[in-house]
Formats: structure tokens, sequence, C-alpha cells
């Protein structure tokens, strides 16, 4: 615990205040492709189990709607951060390994591009936390 203890002070003290900017556009990217998951619900079936419904593939695809609505949403006002980002780290590595770079790396493929920048910002906010001006800085200097 001491190795996580000081890569979180790290990341609290070396936050400057534009990666909260980069932060609260991540939040609203997530929950804008938890609306459209929810509202194509069959092309993420798709994406996660082909056309056959089983239990598993039901699951995920509830599980990813869920988790880019709620976990983008509080990603957004800096509540959480680092545990939301724990739950959207499978998500981007399925999406990024599993789903889209069977398409292949080219200039078209805006989703494999789209899932890496959202993949590398998820591993950046992991270490450096929600930042300054957040629900958890909030919460941490009015904790009296």
């Amino acid at each position: 615990m001491n190795l996580l203890h000081r890569i979180e002070h790290w990341g609290d003290t070396h936050h400057p205040a534009w990666t909260d900017a980069l932060r609260i556009m991540l939040g609203i990217v997530l929950v804008l492709k938890g609306i459209s998951f929810i509202s194509d619900t069959t092309y993420l079936t798709q994406l996660v189990g082909g056309l056959h419904f089983d239990l598993w593939s039901v699951m995920a695809v509830h599980y990813v709607a869920f988790a880019h609505l709620m976990g983008g949403f509080l990603i957004l006002v800096g509540c959480m951060t680092r545990l939301m980002v724990l739950f959207q780290l499978p998500i981007l590595i399925g999406a990024v390994f599993f789903v889209n770079i069977s398409r292949g790396f080219s200039a078209l493929n805006s989703e494999l591009w789209l899932s890496l920048i959202v993949l590398t910002l998820l591993l950046l906010f992991l270490v450096i936390g929600s930042g300054r001006f957040s629900v958890d800085e909030y919460l941490k200097q009015n904790a009296r």
C-alpha cells in the first residue's frame, strides 16, 4: 500500500489546472458514448457478443452502458475519479484490443483512435486523480 499512497500523493501534488478541463471533456465523451449505447443496444450487443443473447453478453451490454453513463458523470464532476477509471478500464481495453483493432490501423477507423485516446486519458487520471476543481477536492477541503 505504500507504493499506492506515494503514487496518489504524487498525483495530487503534480496536477496542473488544465488537466481538470481534460477530465471534464473525458467525462462528457464517456457520458455521450453511454447514451449512444443505450439508444442503439443492438449495435452494442453485436460488438459484445454477436447476435446470440446469452447471459454474459446481456450482462456485458448493461455493464458497459451503465459504467459509461455513471462513471462518465462521476469523472466529469471529479467524484471518486480513480475508482470510476478502474471501472472503465476493462471496457476500453476490450474496445481497443478486441473490437476496434480488427478493423485495422487506418485513419478511417475513428472508433479505434477515439478508444485509444480515451484509454490513454483514463490511465493518466488513474495516476493523477481528480484535481483541484472536483467534488473530491471540495469534500477534502470542507470536511470539518
